[in-house]
């Protein structure tokens, strides 16, 4: 299963996010490229600490129901719900928000998984530095073929 803390992965991740368009077509969903990359800029600043969050009640109630799915190999589906917290609905510059997704994978990679398991998510609650790799490595990848990269 693919991680950001994997060597491999975070290459051929960040390659891909170099080689999106601020105007790709999206195959799915309601956000332009610049609005999703800002929205995987708020999903990886929770992972960093950067913006911390809490979890859900709703999260609390439904995670033992969904938690394997999430975390598991398969990967997302096309219009899954997202929480209000990482919406982004007003306009954004592609060229800013992809660079400031590169940097917070940077970020955090660099922090390592130790760091990371002491953040919560806003859904799942606690997770282990691995599952944040996991978990971050399949929403990226989510996004890029959203828009077919």
């Amino acid at each position: 299963m693919m991680s950001l803390f994997d060597d491999n992965t975070k290459t051929e991740l960040v390659t891909r996010l170099g080689q999106l368009s601020g105007d790709a077509e999206r195959q799915w969903g309601k956000m332009d490229p610049a609005q999703t990359m800002a929205h995987v800029a708020v999903a990886l600043a929770a992972a960093t600490g950067d913006t911390p969050a809490k979890q859900s009640l709703l999260g609390k109630l439904l995670t033992p129901f969904f938690r394997k799915a999430i975390l598991g190999e398969k990967p997302f589906g096309k219009n899954g719900p997202t929480a209000p917290v990482f919406v982004i609905a007003d306009g954004r510059e592609f060229g800013e928000e992809r660079s400031r997704v590169v940097q917070l994978i940077d970020a955090f990679v660099a922090a390592g998984p130790e760091a990371a398991g002491r953040q919560p998510h806003v859904f799942l609650g606690a997770m282990t530095g691995d599952e944040w790799g996991r978990l971050q490595a399949k929403h990226i990848d989510h996004h890029l073929r959203q828009f077919g990269a």
